[in-house]
């Protein structure tokens, strides 16, 4: 069995609290019935719900969280995202969420290859993963020498997996995924970095951004 899901079940409250209000329009209009796998206090599966309609299923490894998840959400398994998947039921969801959280899987290639079981023909995954290649990342490594970890972002502590543009496009590929959307979210406005760009005829395009958008389905 893969590692487990790595986040501190002492992360403070705000921890959970993110409604990813920008990862609505990823959501398929279709949609029926959905799963969440790390959502926290439940917030973005509520929105959601709300606006779909929808089954909302959800996996939280932290208690607090989950209970109060459970209180919005249709039926929320307290546990291990890896250890969960067992408790779901197969050719069932529409869409399943993945926002913040592959970063926080040991072995995202196991999880993502038994998702498909879970997803029904029309089902995609979609997902929001922070690019360590991003701007702010790349100055303080290349000019600082710097590789700080910190309560929330793209190095949080929970971190145990990195991801680049290139890099989920290749693993995407290599798992049967087709990609449908991928795009950036949260650009910076540095100026520098838009000089720096520029300079370089836009080949850090892909740095601009903090996270990616992604919608996927099984090929």
């Amino acid at each position: 069995m893969p590692s487990k899901i790595s986040y501190s079940y002492t992360k403070p409250d705000h921890y959970y609290e993110a409604t990813r209000d920008k990862m609505l329009k990823y959501i398929p209009k279709d949609v029926e019935k959905t799963l969440e796998i790390g959502c926290g206090y439940g917030y973005f599966s509520k929105l959601v719900k709300d606006t779909f309609n929808t089954e909302s299923w959800a996996v939280e490894i932290n208690d607090k969280a989950a209970q109060i998840a459970s209180e919005s959400l249709d039926n929320v398994i307290t546990g291990d995202a890896i250890e969960s998947l067992e408790k779901l039921p197969e050719n069932y969801f529409d869409c399943v969420i993945l926002n913040d959280v592959m970063s926080c899987i040991a072995d995202p290639f196991y999880l993502l290859k038994n998702l498909k079981k879970k997803l029904t023909s029309k089902g995609v995954i979609v997902a929001s993963i922070p690019n360590v290649r991003h701007w702010r990342n790349l100055r303080a490594l290349v000019w600082r020498g710097e590789w700080d970890y910190r309560e929330l972002g793209i190095l949080d502590t929970a971190h145990v997996r990195f991801y680049t543009y290139k890099s989920l496009v290749k693993m995407f590929g290599e798992l049967g995924y087709e990609i449908i959307t991928m795009e950036g979210i949260n650009a910076t406005r540095s100026k520098k970095f838009k000089i720096i760009n520029f300079l370089l005829w836009n080949q850090m395009w892909d740095a601009k951004y903090s996270q990616f958008a992604c919608v996927i389905k099984p090929v």
